[in-house]
């Protein structure tokens, strides 16, 4: 299948360790992982079908994980365009479990993509939309 050489193609991506397929997507493990278990869900194709059913399937396993005691928490991801740090230009959703003290102040989660704009609430936090 040709999906499945466009997704595993080394030199195109950061995963080569399957974990698991179905039908629209297939699940790998990180090859960078920034925690224990972190893994990428890739659809087959880019339909509004495959892309949802690879969300969702990422939001299940990572209750899943939760629900075994695996982690405590977990964030899905996902980079779109070279602006937003996308390395691989192909569509993947990163599910990054996570622990309770894993970080020194989770607040915010993903928004730390932006140095010191994750916690919000903290002094110093500065709306981008203020002028």
């Amino acid at each position: 299948m040709d999906n499945y050489y466009i997704a595993k193609k080394e030199d195109r991506a950061p995963w080569t360790e399957l974990v698991r397929e179905d039908y629209l997507y297939f699940v790998f493990e990180d090859k960078y992982p920034v925690s224990p278990g972190h893994l990428l869900f890739v659809p087959k194709n880019t339909d509004t079908i495959s892309m949802s059913a690879t969300l969702g399937a990422a939001f299940v396993a990572g209750e899943y994980l939760v629900l075994r005691g695996e982690c405590d928490a977990f964030n899905i991801g996902m980079n779109v365009g070279e602006a937003a740090g996308q390395t691989v230009m192909y569509p993947h959703i990163h599910l990054i479990p996570r622990k309770n003290g894993d970080v020194e102040d989770p607040v915010g989660g993903v928004r730390g993509v932006i140095p010191g704009q994750a916690n919000y609430r903290k002094p110093g936090y500065k709306n981008p939309s203020d002028k």
